[in-house]
Formats: structure tokens, sequence, C-alpha cells
């Protein structure tokens, strides 16, 4: 049997897995694929029976949802034609279906006890098809656009008679949940002129066209009910948006389920038990609370989604060598699907090498990857930084890795505090200090790992990020000689314009790097755009235009003054896909981003040519 070789393509071979539902006997999720031909993804509901293992496919369907009573599934599926998405009410035995709503824009969809009301959350705009008209902030959202006077809107359907029963609206960002026949609806709470992701909710009950505030400026939101009691995470009161969340039941009384140390991710009701995702130190773990908290499912993986009903839960789980599959736990874990084994099989996989190190006042986790290697050979090293800051690097599958370590790299990544998965003020040392402590953190990571790694060749690195990644990318290159080439992406250059610009800027930016943006000298100290004259390395700015999250301005600000400095920089702008491009753009979109970063690497850090020639480079693609 014959290997298969990692390149830009690879990615394409593989199946995604995404949102898991169990009730019962039955499992559904989404199965994707991408098809590179077409430049799209197929995305395909299987429903499966955990009894018999008998799998049924829905084609060209997402978002499952299974009955309470087990016997429907509802599902949603795009038309293009009409720009809106349908809802779907399928039999779960005999899978006949019909269509019972139309709307443009679906957020969530949740079954009612009764097994026959939908509670579909979704959007509305103006939709002027000449101009965006707004009075609050911010305008525009990654991933949604403009949001032209957005406003969330709540419909219940009778499946049945394929009927609106009520229909209401709130302000952008609100969201709602089933709560017995009522609805809870959390609201964000209006901080002067600023509503929007502000740390603070409102929480509503909703009945039949009257609502009742349950709860005012509070930091937590209600994400589950069992009908009697309310889940909700959060805090009672937060600071910071950078605060773990944390978990507690409500039933007219508020009762903690969970109070730190760790941050929660996800969580859900089954009966009176509930289960929750944590990041841990590189890992996320499955814990269970009746009473008392513990996990359940820990080991070196990330657990991406579960769902749980009766004490079973389905989990989607990867690790530093596997995209995931999906796994049943109900009291032992067992493996439920394995559609990319035959692909791993004829791929060769490098797992991490777990270090920790001292860096200033604290323990800080690593990780790399060593490539196959001749004795006394020597090899390149790429350093990736993760997105966040309160990201996490750990035991995940992260397709560059892979692909650059079979190249022949080593591969390092360290969580620098500000990382998730440790304790709050582990989380919170970062803000109004980004580049400085955790940079060296980074920088420590780095010569711990030389001291390992003897056949590391210290003349020949590299350092790649996305987001705060791309930030530290770039401020790494004017603070160390020690890099020799950079690939940048969606990243920071001027906080400043961050702040006024990103849709997250008002409230981030003024977190993460201090209030009073116009006055407040951070602002200009810890840009990259102003040690500029330091960079020594070639780099390579790879941004997508529709990314409003760390919008453009900011790769090309940085270009055009390193050009205007005479330094080697480069810079690639794909057309389209939001802040996540470089696993959320199309396929063919994709598969260049991954040449043009292997490609870059390979001329650098390996053949040491000059310049960088992105026609010649992608023709032999």
């Amino acid at each position: 049997m014959s290997n298969i070789e990692w390149d830009e393509k690879t990615f394409s071979r593989f199946a995604y897995l995404g949102d898991p539902r169990v009730r019962g006997s039955s499992v559904a999720y989404v199965l994707t694929k991408a098809n590179l031909q077409d430049n799209k993804y197929e995305s395909t509901v299987v429903v499966e029976d955990l009894e018999t293992g008998a799998r049924r496919f829905i084609e060209n369907a997402s978002m499952p949802r299974i009955s309470p009573d087990g016997k429907k599934l509802a599902f949603t599926r795009p038309n293009g034609e009409k720009k809106a998405t349908e809802i779907w009410v399928a039999d779960v035995q005999t899978l006949s279906a019909k269509r019972v709503l139309t709307i443009k824009n679906v957020r969530s969809v949740e079954w009612n006890d009764d097994s026959r009301r939908l509670l579909v959350v979704g959007f509305k705009r103006r939709d002027d098809e000449d101009f965006v008209f707004d009075d609050d902030v911010p305008v525009w959202f990654d991933s949604m656009g403009f949001f032209d006077g957005e406003k969330t809107t709540f419909w219940i359907l009778d499946t049945e008679s394929e009927e609106i029963l009520e229909q209401f609206e709130k302000p952008r960002f609100s969201s709602g949940i089933w709560h017995g026949d009522s609805i809870v609806v959390n609201v964000p709470h209006r901080i002067g002129s600023k509503p929007a992701l502000s740390k603070f909710y409102d929480i509503y009950l909703w009945r039949d066209g009257e609502e009742e505030k349950l709860f005012e400026r509070v930091s937590f939101e209600a994400v589950d009910s069992n009908g009697t009691v309310l889940l909700l995470r959060g805090k009672r009161e937060s600071r910071y948006l950078s605060e773990h969340g944390w978990l507690y039941l409500w039933d007219g009384e508020l009762k903690p389920v969970y109070e730190g140390p760790l941050d929660v991710y996800d969580a859900k009701l089954d009966g009176g038990k509930v289960y929750f995702l944590t990041p841990d130190a590189g890992r996320v773990n499955l814990w269970l609370w009746d009473g008392k908290a513990e996990r359940i499912v820990a080991g070196d993986h990330w657990v991406y989604g579960f769902d749980v009903h009766d004490g079973r839960a389905v989990l989607l789980i990867a690790t530093a060598t596997r995209v995931p599959e999906l796994y049943l736990y109900d009291g032992e874990l067992m493996q439920l699907t394995d559609y990319n084994g035959p692909i791993f099989d004829r791929l060769k996989t490098f797992e991490p090498r777990h270090f920790r190190f001292k860096s200033k006042d604290l323990e800080i986790d690593g990780w790399y990857l060593t490539p196959e290697l001749k004795e006394d050979e020597k090899a390149p090293v790429i350093v990736f930084v993760h997105g966040g800051p309160k990201g996490m690097y750990g035991h995940r599958f992260v397709y560059e890795m892979q692909l650059m370590a079979s190249r022949g790299y080593y591969i390092v990544f360290v969580n620098p505090r500000g990382s998730n998965g440790y304790d709050e003020d582990f989380a919170l040392r970062v803000l109004e200090r980004t580049g400085l402590e955790d940079f060296e953190d980074i920088m420590a990571g780095i010569e711990e790992f030389f001291r390992l790694e003897p056949q590391a060749d210290r003349d020949r690195v590299g350092i790649t990020g996305i987001s705060y990644g791309g930030f530290m990318t770039n401020w790494a290159l004017t603070q160390s000689d020690l890099f020799k080439a950079g690939i940048s992406e969606n990243g920071i250059s001027y906080w400043l314009t961050s702040y006024a610009f990103s849709d997250i800027g008002l409230w981030y930016d003024l977190e993460v790097i201090g209030p009073n943006p116009l006055k407040n000298e951070n602002y200009r100290k810890l840009s990259p755009l102003f040690h500029a004259e330091n960079v020594k390395a070639p780099i390579l700015l790879i941004h997508s235009l529709e990314d409003y999250r760390c919008p453009l301005d900011q790769s090309l600000m940085f270009y055009n003054v390193l050009k205007d400095m005479g330094k080697e920089a480069y810079i690639a702008v794909f057309k389209k896909g939001p802040h996540g491009h470089s696993v959320r753009g199309s396929p063919k979109h994709r598969a260049k981003r991954y040449k043009l970063f292997i490609e870059f690497f390979e001329r650098k850090l390996r053949k040491y040519e000059e310049g960088f020639d992105v026609e010649k480079i992608l023709k032999e693609g």
C-alpha cells in the first residue's frame, strides 16, 4: 500500500465531523468534505443507530436536531436561489422529510419538549441594495458582515401546521433557549453607547407576548434548561471579557456548579446533572457535575463538541495526529467513527513532545515536533504562536504543523502567559502588557527547545501565527534577530487603528492594550509598526479582505512601511474569507494559502533564495 504525502491538498482527503447530537439510541452529526475540483464544501447529515450501527444520510444538510421523543429530526438546508435557509423536519426512522420554513438568516434551531414546536433564532436587516446604515456599534462583525440595523429575531414554529405561532425581536447579539413553554432570552446590557459585546447581560423570560426580567446586568448567560432549572455560564459580575466563564444553576435561587480554576467552554444539562468542557493545559476534557465536579473523559486530546442525553454523551475528539472522530461515553469511552483512519494509516504523522520551562516568574508548557533526521543532520525550525492571546496550543491537530514537520522542520509551540487552559490569573497577566512578558515566555521556550534538541539549527528559525499569533510574528521580527523569516497572518501592526476599526476594538483593545487609546502610550509602544526599522528578516503578510476582526489595514500598513524602508516584505490578500479564513476559506483558497506557506519557508529557511516569485510558485502547484 503506497503512502500519501503531505502537501497543500492533503486536507481535502479528510472527512470533517461536527455538531453531534444524541437522543435515545439515535445519533446525528454533520459530515463535511472539501471538494477541490468544484471549490465547495459538501455537508451531509448522518443519522446513526447506536444499537444496530446502521447509518443513513441526508445530503446538502446541516444543523441536525433530534426531537425529545426521538421520533423527528430537524435540519437546515441552503437555498442558493433565494439566498435563504430552509428548515426541514424528517421522520427519524424513514428520513421522509418536509420543508417547514424558509427564512433568510438562521442562527439556531431548538425543539420544545413537546417535540412539535421549534424555536428558531435568526436575524433581520434593512437590506437596502445600495447602502447600509447604522446608529449603533460595531457596524460590522467578522463572518457576519455589516449589521445594517440588525435585530435578533425569534420565531416559534409549529412543525405540524407549518405556521409561525409567535415572532418577536431583540437587539443584536441576543440569544434564547426554551425553558419549559417559555423562552429565556439573553440580551446584551447597554453601557452608555456600547450595548453589544459588553460584559453584562439582561436575562428575560418570554411567554405568550409577555416578558419578565429575571436578571439585570449580570456577567452570565443562560445556555441550557431542563424545563425547571436554568444552566448559566459566566460569572455573577466580570471586570474583564478575558475572565474565565464558570457555571451556575438557577431555579429561583442561584447555585454554583463550578467556579474554577479552569475556564468552561461548553456546558449542557442532562436531567439534574451538568456536563461541561474545560481547556486544561493543552487539552480539552469532559467533566460531570452531579453534586461534585470531576473529569470523566480526560487525556491528551481535544474534545471539540459534545451532546448528552440520559447519561450517554457523544463527543468529537481530536488528537495532535488525528482530526476529530465521534466517540460515545456511557461510563466507558468507545470510538464510533473512523472516517479518516485509512488516510492516516498512509500518512506519516508526528507526535508532539511536551516540555516545561521556567520563564521569569512562571512555569510554562511547550511542545515540539521532531522531523525525520539523519544522524548529525541539522534541521530548520518554525515557531508557531496561537491566536488569542487567550487561545491555547497542545494536543490538537494543526494541519500546518504536520505539513511542515513532514518536510523536515522542527515545529515549536508554547502556551505563554495569557493563554487559556490555566487559572484566571495566568490568563489576565497579559492585559495591558501584550508583547512584553508573553513574548519573553516564547523566547524562553525556544531557548529550552534548543537545549533539548541539539540538531535544531539556530541559524534557520522562522516564526508564524494568525491573529494574536500574527501580531506576535510582526512583533518578534522587530524585537529579535533570531528569526530569519516570518509569515504573519491576519495580525495586528497598529493597536490604535485596531481599536477604532476592528469589530471588537471598542471592547477588546481597551482591555488588552489599555484604556484611553488616543492618549495611552501603549497603543504606540506595543505596536510593531513603530519598531519596523528593526526588521531584518523577510516577511510574508497574508490577510483576507473580509476580515473584520483584524482588518486589512493592519497588514497593509506594515507592508507599506517596511517596503518604504527597503525591507524584504510581501503581501498576499485573499479576496474572500473572514478572520478564520485559514480553515473557513474555500477549498482552493486554502490550498493556495498552504502552498504559499510551504514555499515561503522553503525559499527563506532552506534555499536562501532572493525574492518570492508567487506566479511561478502557484504555477508549480
